[in-house]
């Protein structure tokens, strides 16, 4: 099977029995239930665009050891060209979701295809564990699978294992062992994607708190998402059934967040990557450099955020008028900044990467982090730049039923601009509204504080990789000048 088109993945997700729930009813069908559909819809749109001829080279690749053309976020770099080619498709991807949807396919195609790449460093445990990594990518990569993924254990208490919550009777481990797999119970969030995805990937970051070799905490590994015994519990869909023009991005974009409930849930042998090894699970992100794969995705997603802030902004204050004023120069400065600090990044990471043990071509691990790092704080300020420049029109929303209802002459007449129509206006400031006032703004802003962890943690591993002797060298070197 080549790269699916959306209607394929669609008709995918209705083949599935996934147990979701949303508002306290069980969803019989994601892809027309109105909380959800609005997302499916818009992974379909992505798939339509690889599958689209105009397309084709740009979103595919020919890998004919798996089959047809496949979708180029599961290519294993070798090369820079490699890289190069994959950013085209991942920037296409984000900006058909304007950077809205954090968790598109790509994010997790990447993060197996880096593994896959360096499968051997599963088989350190289990040689079997090795070809596990090898078969799934291939797998998901010739089914052209979306997954999910759940990293995080739920608290009870910050005081029995710090931040990996690694407590009985919640976090999810493996509580026996069959002829037919593990069996593993527990809960994980936040599977974001999680109801609109074929499968889920489940491991963690680290369980540095446990000293012993093993763990029944430390797992990675993936399952369909409709295997028996697994349940997606939805928060509120922040779609609230509105028109594009209303709600142009929450009715578009909502990519749902969820938690994992895991109830004896069996995973097969050939699904497991890591089992128990702490060490193992531990090393897996630095030594396999997946972590530098998957912030060179981010980048993508960051830097199509980063042009639809600033697209609007500048939109405001030209249909403002207010574009030469000191304080709205000084705001579209500040965007334009971002967005090209998002770039020049992403290209770094591209132009520095260096192929890695693995044979593997791995993005320059600092400019990517970098970019995860800023974000954290570069997009609520950017949020905050569009209150300040939108200012009282953010409130001055009629709806799309207004603009054709008894008022439509006093708005035409009374909220036009010199530069714009009434319409265009009330549409540009329902979109503003969306991307800085709305919940699903809100949502946006949350989801990026924390996306990569958080602040404290971001720090610290951005610290730990940068080559600080060559800075305190030349400092040592200054100083001992005559």
């Amino acid at each position: 099977m080549a790269a699916r088109t959306g209607e394929q993945y669609l008709a995918g997700l209705r083949a599935r029995q996934t147990e979701v729930w949303l508002r306290g009813e069980r969803v019989t069908d994601v892809t027309t239930h109105p909380g959800l559909a609005g997302g499916a819809r818009a992974i379909a749109s992505l798939y339509d665009l690889q599958s689209d001829p105009a397309h084709r080279d740009a979103m595919t690749f020919d890998c004919p050891d798996i089959g047809d053309r496949l979708g180029l976020s599961f290519i294993i770099p070798r090369t820079r060209e490699d890289l190069e080619r994959r950013r085209v498709m991942m920037l296409s991807w984000a900006r058909t979701t304007c950077g809205m949807m954090g968790r598109s396919p790509d994010f997790m195609n990447v993060t197996f295809a880096c593994w896959a790449g360096s499968a051997d460093y599963f088989g350190r445990a289990k040689p079997e564990y090795a070809e596990n990594m090898r078969r799934y990518h291939r797998y998901i990569a010739a089914n052209d699978l979306v997954l999910t993924h759940a990293l995080i254990n739920l608290q009870r208490s910050r005081n029995v294992s710090g931040m990996f919550n690694l407590e009985q009777g919640t976090a999810l481990q493996v509580v026996k062992e069959t002829s037919a797999g593990v069996v593993v119970r527990g809960a994980r969030v936040l599977a974001t994607l999680g109801p609109l995805a074929d499968e889920i990937a489940v491991y963690s970051p680290r369980v540095a708190q446990h000293l012993e070799q093993y763990s029944p905490f430390a797992l990675n590994f993936a399952i369909p998402c409709d295997t028996p015994g697994l349940r997606f519990l939805c928060r509120d869909s922040f779609d609230q059934g509105k028109s594009h023009f209303d709600h142009p991005l929450g009715s578009r974009f909502e990519e749902m967040d969820s938690i994992v409930f895991f109830d004896d849930v069996v995973v097969p042998w050939e699904r497991i990557f890591i089992n128990g090894d702490v060490g193992l699970l531990n090393g897996t992100a630095s030594t396999t450099h997946s972590s530098a794969h998957t912030a060179h995705q981010g980048c993508a997603k960051n830097l199509a955020k980063c042009e639809l802030v600033l697209g609007v902004a500048l939109l405001i204050t030209e249909t403002l008028g207010n574009g030469h004023l000191p304080h709205a120069e000084e705001r579209i400065g500040e965007l334009v900044m971002y967005a090209e600090l998002m770039r020049a990044c992403m290209r770094a990471a591209e132009a520095d990467a260096e192929l890695d043990e693995w044979g593997i071509m791995c993005p320059a691990a600092l400019p990517a982090e970098t970019t995860r790092n800023l974000f954290m704080t570069a997009y609520p300020k950017m949020v905050e730049i569009l209150q300040l420049l939108g200012s009282s029109s953010l409130m001055i929303l009629p709806t799309e039923a207004d603009m054709t209802g008894p008022l439509a002459g006093h708005i035409e007449q009374y909220l036009a601009t010199d530069h714009s129509t009434a319409r265009d206006r009330v549409k540009l400031f329902h979109l503003a509204w969306d991307i800085a006032c709305s919940s699903f703004g809100n949502r946006q802003v949350l989801y990026e504080r924390f996306f990569a962890s958080d602040p404290l943690t971001r720090a610290r591993a951005l610290a730990s990789m940068f080559p600080k002797q060559q800075v305190t060298d030349r400092v040592r070197d200054f100083l001992g000048r005559d």
